[in-house]
């Protein structure tokens, strides 16, 4: 079974880097990560969760150690599309260009861009969705993502896979 979701993952980093991109220009990263590297990240969201009090990472944490596979993808370093829509929070892109703030993420990010995270990450989980395997996309995985230093994204999306009688990814406890 595990081949098969190692397959799919790959199938689902596929779709990921032919979705559309805003102006033609990539700007994503994409990593497909199974045994004990999926497993690092598992643990690393349990030790935030620990660090945090914040019982939301143990959730997806445990997620992530009983899925098979685990597909990330971040949106890398980028300067703005230069559409001057104001939609980042700035008043023009020279603006957004010049500012920079660090959290558990890398900002700003161009509204253009994470546009096309999105549809990436679209494209992927119905790829998952063709192949019956069950995932989720999940925020707090970027998180121990970066911390791990695991990809060079300002901004990272992971998406557990999971092939099992019954989805793991819904009725969770948390």
């Amino acid at each position: 079974m595990e081949d098969s979701v190692a397959f799919v993952a790959n199938l689902m980093a596929l779709s990921a880097k032919t979705a559309p991109k805003g102006k033609g220009e990539d700007f994503l990263e994409i990593k497909v990560l199974l045994g004990n590297e999926k497993d690092e990240v598992a643990k690393q969201m349990l030790i935030i969760a620990d660090e945090r009090k914040l019982p939301l990472f143990t959730r997806d944490g445990n997620n992530v150690k009983d899925s098979q596979a685990l597909l990330l993808v971040g949106l890398k370093e980028h300067k703005s599309a230069g559409l001057n829509c104001a939609a980042c929070g700035f008043e023009s892109c020279e603006e957004f260009d010049r500012a920079q703030c660090e959290g558990d993420f890398v900002g700003p990010n161009c509204a253009i861009r994470l546009l096309d995270l999105g549809i990436a990450l679209g494209s992927a989980v119905k790829t998952a969705s063709i192949h019956n395997v069950d995932n989720r996309i999940m925020y707090r995985v970027g998180v121990a993502i970066r911390r791990l230093g695991i990809m060079e994204s300002n901004y990272v999306m992971g998406v557990p896979l999971s092939v099992s009688s019954k989805s793991i990814f819904f009725d969770r406890k948390t």
